[in-house]
């Protein structure tokens, strides 16, 4: 993973990547205030009930990368406390969730960062088998393993492997610009774009 993406908030992300990179508002943290967290997708497939391979996943994947499972319904738990305590002991990042996990208590004590969609105290059963590391869909947003995940308090940004280098690099250049500016000079340039905006969509006032 190019380092330094820790460093980049996600709405500095948002704002240089599509929309289409930027998951939905019902993947957020599940506690707070959550750490940004970053590092490549390790990606997993859940059907509707099942979360096998979630409980595969957590002793397969590196150390360091983030754990993105496509789930199959909200109604079973993909995880708790126990699997989350052994994904933190192996080294990885975080969850990334499209589904919900139970024993939220544990977590928020372990400190162990989870996006996902909400709680439910149910577990699900562990029969279906899938491959690891396929393209997934979560948040509405298609992850491919190795795709770098930035999350933090303000929501899930991924960024294209092959895009990291550039898109760290803008964002990194875009951050000490911003750093630079005073909030006079911000001001005085953010009211000269609105008028013209204004002034060019006829608004008179």
């Amino acid at each position: 993973m190019p380092d330094g993406f820790r460093d980049i908030p996600t709405t500095t992300l948002a704002d240089l990547l599509s929309r289409d990179q930027v998951m939905d508002i019902g993947v957020r943290p599940l506690w707070g205030p959550v750490p940004r967290v970053a590092g490549p997708a390790y990606t997993v497939q859940c059907p509707a009930g099942d979360n096998l391979m979630l409980h595969a996943a957590i002793h397969r994947a590196p150390a360091g990368s983030i754990v993105v499972v496509e789930s199959g319904d909200l109604d079973y738990a993909l995880a708790g406390g126990n699997v989350c305590a052994v994904a933190q002991r192996n080294g990885i990042a975080a969850f990334v969730l499209d589904g919900v996990i139970r024993d939220l208590a544990e977590v928020r004590e372990l400190g162990f960062p989870v996006f996902a969609r909400g709680l439910i105290p149910i577990p699900g059963t562990k029969a279906a088998v899938a491959p690891l590391g396929e393209p997934v869909s979560c948040g509405g947003v298609t992850v491919h393993a190795g795709d770098i995940v930035t999350a933090d308090e303000e929501g899930v940004v991924v960024t294209p492997a092959a895009d990291a280098e550039r898109i760290l690099l803008a964002a990194q250049a875009r951050l000490a610009k911003e750093e630079a500016q005073t909030l006079d000079e911000w001001d005085a340039d953010h009211e000269a774009r609105i008028d013209a905006i204004l002034k060019e969509r006829g608004f008179e006032g």
